[in-house]
């Protein structure tokens, strides 16, 4: 787009250009005066409806701080009043228990007491433990025991210490804390569990209105959900909350992205339990309130548009009119035209420039064509030399590998091993040829990787496939060997004795294909469409592989045979990936013998 943009450009006439440049000019001011105004404005309705936000959830808060207080009171209550004025040798705390849960029983669902060891003392309205119930080894039990003179408010759970006679599966949330028990004179540690109807909690925060599709939801210290409007689709995991983020956030507002969407999250800590509030507002809600501002303002932007585009086509016209001949002269210039009479008139710039044109055009013909005949045999050089180059870290690599061998007497594989470089240097020297046969350069490529799975110990394993008339054809040198050594260290990488790469030379009517298939990553469509492109850039040599390069190959064979032949990738990602050789059907002729010595 940019490059059409820009050839657009430079084939526009001056009245254009001039008419475009002042009205680009003049309304990107005005986005800038506009946005900078929207911002501002934005900003401002930003903060007022965190500002909203958070006088919502200061509300709450006092709601919520109201209802744990009278929690505290129970426990308070019972505490001081009940269990510190009795001896459980002689006394019963069961009445004073009796009447303190009649009193609050629209929001305590039960209270109990139990000694250090987690044994029942007492407790109401229900007092019959379950068989497996183990209140010592429960979170609230362990939390109070380790908070001593400290109140321990717990997530929301199912009553499930206490046979309930009416089967009926009450939600709460246990306030515990460590009390004294008096027994005999003697002082000895228990706990006091105040089981809060999670129904009180659940009210004071489901009516919140935040505006639009915004909701507020309760967490504790660490982050655990204790309400959320939307609490059983997260139990289910069809849904996801930002929780663990939002316990680590300061009071106050903050920006977010969560699951790619930006939102506001306003946060207040509740006062005791360490739980906080979380308000979200998502962006589209913010977004809504700027909605016919922007309008109005995109309307004013467009007027101002058309109206400028007039005014300044009748300035540049007055500008413009002295070029346009000599923008004709340059046309039937740029046409082929060998006699063209220059249009020279107008200012004194205008004339100069008519009568530079005529040597200029010339001078430049000249020069091109010395810099199309320099560029070609540049190219030429460059493919010659990356056709011979040899990868200094590979035969570095393998000879490293030889040592090796031979140090630890593994003579065998160093034999196999030398015996496959000297025949791969051999091949890729080739009596200086640049065709060869496409027996030498399947040979070329099977010693190849029989060094590579030697050196990769058999990560992968490799099979060649060649039709019988397939062999005795001729092929550029050294083209299948940089794409079996690409889908090595690409395709193979984290293969783990699974891989497998297939080379499979056939021939189809008067068309040769050499296949190269490996069951590697792949890669997506834009990096195939990116490999081979002459635009791309120059194919500089790649970290690990030979230097030559696919797109190298690809050059090589189009100088060799023309632009229908060269490689064709085709791949998907996690699936693998095919290269094809594209060559015409060629037999060496009287020189294929020689070829093959």
């Amino acid at each position: 787009m940019m490059r059409r943009l820009s050839v657009w450009y430079r084939r526009s006439s001056i009245q254009v250009v001039i008419s475009l440049s002042f009205t680009i000019v003049a309304v990107i001011g005005m986005i800038l005066l506009g946005s900078a105004l929207l911002l501002r404005f934005s900003s401002s309705t930003d903060a007022l409806l965190a500002e909203d936000s958070r006088r919502i959830l200061d509300q709450v808060n006092l709601n919520l701080d109201s209802y744990l207080r009278g929690m505290m009171r129970v426990s308070d209550t019972m505490y001081y009043r009940v269990i510190k004025n009795a001896d459980l040798a002689e006394d019963s705390i069961g009445a004073g228990m009796n009447l303190l849960y009649e009193t609050n029983r629209d929001t305590v669902v039960s209270i109990a007491v139990f000694s250090q060891n987690g044994g029942l003392v007492s407790a109401t309205p229900l007092s019959s433990l379950k068989r497996q119930a183990r209140p010592a080894q429960q979170e609230w039990f362990t939390a109070a025991a380790e908070k001593i003179e400290n109140l321990h408010f717990s997530t929301p759970h199912v009553q499930n210490l206490f046979e309930d006679p009416d089967y009926l599966y009450r939600w709460v949330v246990s306030l515990s804390r460590q009390v004294e028990l008096t027994r005999a004179g003697t002082i000895e540690s228990g706990v006091l569990l105040v089981d809060m109807n999670f129904g009180g909690i659940e009210q004071i925060c489901k009516d919140v209105d935040l505006g639009g599709s915004g909701y507020l939801y309760l967490i504790d210290g660490d982050g655990e959900i204790i309400y959320h409007p939307r609490q059983q689709l997260i139990y289910a995991s069809l849904l996801r909350e930002n929780n663990r983020a939002a316990a680590g956030y300061e009071d106050g507002s903050h920006r977010e992205e969560f699951e790619g969407k930006n939102r506001q999250v306003t946060v207040k800590t509740v006062g005791y339990t360490g739980w906080k509030l979380v308000g979200v507002v998502p962006a589209e809600s913010l977004a809504s309130n700027h909605i016919q501002l922007r309008l109005f303002g995109v309307f004013i932007v467009l007027f101002f548009i058309f109206f400028l585009v007039f005014v300044n086509l009748g300035v540049s016209e007055r500008i413009a009119v002295p070029i346009k001949a000599l923008e004709q002269s340059v046309k039937e210039l740029e046409a082929g035209s060998e006699s063209v009479d220059i249009a020279i008139g107008g200012p004194y710039e205008v004339q100069h420039l008519g009568n530079s044109i005529r040597s200029m055009v010339s001078t430049m013909r000249q020069l091109m064509d010395d810099i199309i005949r320099q560029e070609e045999s540049k190219r030429k050089s460059e493919l010659d030399v990356l056709q011979s180059q040899i990868n200094p870290h590979f035969l570095y690599n393998t000879l490293d590998s030889i040592v090796w061998m031979i140090e630890n007497n593994r003579y065998d594989d160093a034999i196999v091993m030398v015996t496959s470089l000297a025949r791969l240097f051999r091949i890729s020297l080739s009596r200086g040829r640049t065709l060869i046969t496409v027996g030498e350069e399947l040979e070329h490529a099977r010693h190849y990787m029989t060094i590579q799975k030697m050196r990769f110990k058999n990560k992968f394993t490799s099979e060649i496939r060649a039709d019988g008339e397939a062999l005795s054809c001729e092929t550029v040198k050294l083209v299948v060997q940089p794409i079996v050594e690409n889908a090595i260290y690409h395709g193979m990488e984290y293969a783990d004795g699974d891989g497998e790469i297939l080379v499979w030379a056939h021939i189809e009517g008067e068309d040769l294909y050499i296949d190269v298939t490996d069951n590697g990553p792949g890669m997506r469509q834009e990096q195939v469409d990116r490999l081979l492109r002459e635009d791309g850039g120059p194919a500089a040599p790649s970290r690990r592989g030979s230097g030559i390069g696919l797109r190298n190959v690809h050059q090589r064979i189009q100088l060799t045979y023309g632009k229908p032949y060269g490689l064709e990738i085709e791949s998907e990602p996690d699936e693998g990936t095919n290269i094809r050789i594209h060559l015409p059907v060629r037999r060496p002729g009287g020189n294929g013998e020689e070829a093959r010595k």
